[in-house]
């Protein structure tokens, strides 16, 4: 009778499979987490988890330091591959940008029908006194500073498309905004910036005090690709305020991140 051997299994692969299922289950896990959940020690972590973040299937929180599944890790939706580039080539930019303002950045990306989605933050809840479980969380088009900015960039036809869809599919508390939606992007053109609605809680998980945001696209070509914005907490200053000491750096860091996604890799 013939013998049938066992092939071998890689343990290294085995151990960064385990580390994906922890956190994918998860949610966000800390290092000393992790540690517990594998049993693996923290230096092996370390390795592993840098060599999952180096192919974009993890992403470490700047916020926090957690462990969360990154924008390259195969899903059954799928997941645009403008988002994955969008946040390697803004990684170091929205950081500078939040040191500089002492203000938190949120990077938005497009996900399609007029509608954007927080792919990275640096919201701090310590530092900034808001909400920081930010990412993967998509604002309003017609409330939020990051939906706004994005919908003012479309051309006139992919704004056309984009309205459309969001006719059919948004809340009924935002779709009744839609008939003054051409007056704020008047005002967004004229002003070079779009702003959280007054009083407008993105989520009904927020804690904390009231944000404020202010936003501009990011111009890939001649069609934005995201938006990023400013976000503070409401009762620490005025949008006016914030836009006139950091508005030249929130459109430079925006350039700067529009150019980089479309330099040739």
């Amino acid at each position: 009778m013939k013998r049938i051997e066992m092939t071998k299994l890689n343990r290294s692969i085995e151990r960064g499979l385990d580390v994906l299922r922890v956190v994918h289950t998860s949610g966000a896990v800390s290092l000393a987490q992790l540690a517990a959940r594998t049993d693996l020690p923290k230096p092996t972590l370390l390795r592993i988890c840098a060599t999952l973040e180096a192919q974009r299937w993890l992403s470490r929180r700047k916020n926090d330091g957690l462990y969360q599944i990154g924008s390259a890790f195969p899903r059954a939706d799928g997941m645009p591959k403008l988002v994955d580039r969008l946040v390697a080539v803004s990684k170091d930019e929205i950081v500078k940008l939040s040191n500089k303002a002492g203000l938190a950045v949120d990077l938005a990306a497009s996900i399609g029908g007029g509608q954007v989605e927080i792919v990275d933050s640096t919201r701090s809840f310590s530092d900034h006194g808001i909400f920081p479980d930010a990412v993967g969380f998509r604002p309003s088009p017609l409330f939020s500073a990051l939906g706004l900015a994005y919908l003012n960039a479309l051309s006139a036809r992919s704004r056309s498309q984009a309205l459309q869809q969001l006719a059919e599919t948004l809340p009924r508390g935002d779709a009744s905004a839609l008939p003054q939606l051409p007056k704020l992007l008047q005002a967004i053109s004229q002003k070079g910036y779009a702003a959280r609605a007054t009083g407008h809680w993105g989520r009904a998980v927020d804690y904390g005090a009231l944000p404020d945001a202010i936003a501009v696209p990011i111009i890939a070509g001649t069609e934005p690709v995201g938006a990023i914005n400013l976000v503070w907490n409401a009762n620490d200053h005025s949008i006016e305020d914030v836009a006139e000491r950091h508005l030249r750096n929130l459109r430079a860091s925006a350039r700067i991140i529009g150019e980089a996604y479309s330099s040739p890799e």
